[in-house]
């Protein structure tokens, strides 16, 4: 029993792995639900791990490894095909580029990777990220790529659409998702520890708005999940840090 959290941890990883294959091969909307299936795993393991109070050091490195490959190297080759798609190249331009202001635009997306690697990194020794993170978490923030991704393949959103083959918005994208998630800034964790509402209203709230922006915008709604996630969290630090009248 005390294998399984790794095993599910290990099906993540698989999903990542996958996910790049695809991605590599062109299928950008199978590689998003593979990315969103690595998530689903993410989230078992962990629940698993509690219920069965099966933690382990090894579990814990192995998630991280699992997380950097589904959540930071998966979601960084969308956004090169993405990149590649938007200069009218092959998704193997790398290979052929001409000029370096091409091949700087088609490496950019390397940076994710990176500080999701950093992100995980300071996770794992940083005892005060249990109820809540620093930083945006690697799962948010392959969801905010697969949220594109998804929302372009499946809606005729022209928002969506001109934000998928736009360079400059793409490279904006990497650029702030990527620092994010090294930037200390408290948010709260996706997970739930238990169902009750008290300790849980921003997660409620994300679920209800997230389910609000589907209803409404379709598949393209799924785009507004991290943005709605980091005005939440946003919301509630300064909350947080606002005086309570009266005092000093």
């Amino acid at each position: 029993m005390k294998h399984i959290p790794n095993f599910i941890t290990s099906l993540n990883l698989a999903s990542g792995f996958i996910s790049i294959l695809y991605a590599l091969n062109g299928n950008q909307a199978a590689a998003s639900w593979l990315i969103l299936a690595a998530m689903a795993f993410d989230f078992l393991d962990g629940f698993s791990a509690r219920m069965l109070k099966a933690y382990s050091p090894m579990g814990r490195e192995l998630d991280s490894l699992a997380d950097i490959v589904s959540f930071g190297i998966a979601p960084a080759i969308l956004i090169y095909n993405l990149l590649a798609a938007s200069l009218s190249l092959p998704a193997d331009a790398i290979s052929n580029a001409e000029g370096s202001l091409t091949i700087l635009i088609l490496l950019s997306p390397v940076i994710m990777p990176v500080c999701a690697g950093l992100r995980l990194a300071k996770f794992n020794i940083d005892e005060t990220q249990v109820t809540s993170f620093k930083g945006l978490p690697t799962p948010a923030n392959a969801l905010a790529v697969i949220g594109l991704v998804i929302g372009a393949e499946y809606s005729d959103s022209t928002l969506i659409n001109s934000i998928t083959g736009s360079v400059y918005a793409l490279e904006i994208i990497t650029i702030v998702l990527s620092l994010i998630m090294v930037i200390r800034i408290p948010m709260f964790s996706l997970k739930f520890s238990h169902l009750k509402l008290k300790g849980n209203e921003e997660r409620y709230i994300l679920a209800l708005l997230s389910i609000a922006a589907l209803i409404v915008f379709g598949l393209a709604g799924a785009a507004l999940i991290i943005p709605l996630y980091l005005i939440i969290s946003l919301g509630s630090l300064f909350r947080r840090e606002r005086p309570v009248a009266g005092s000093r």
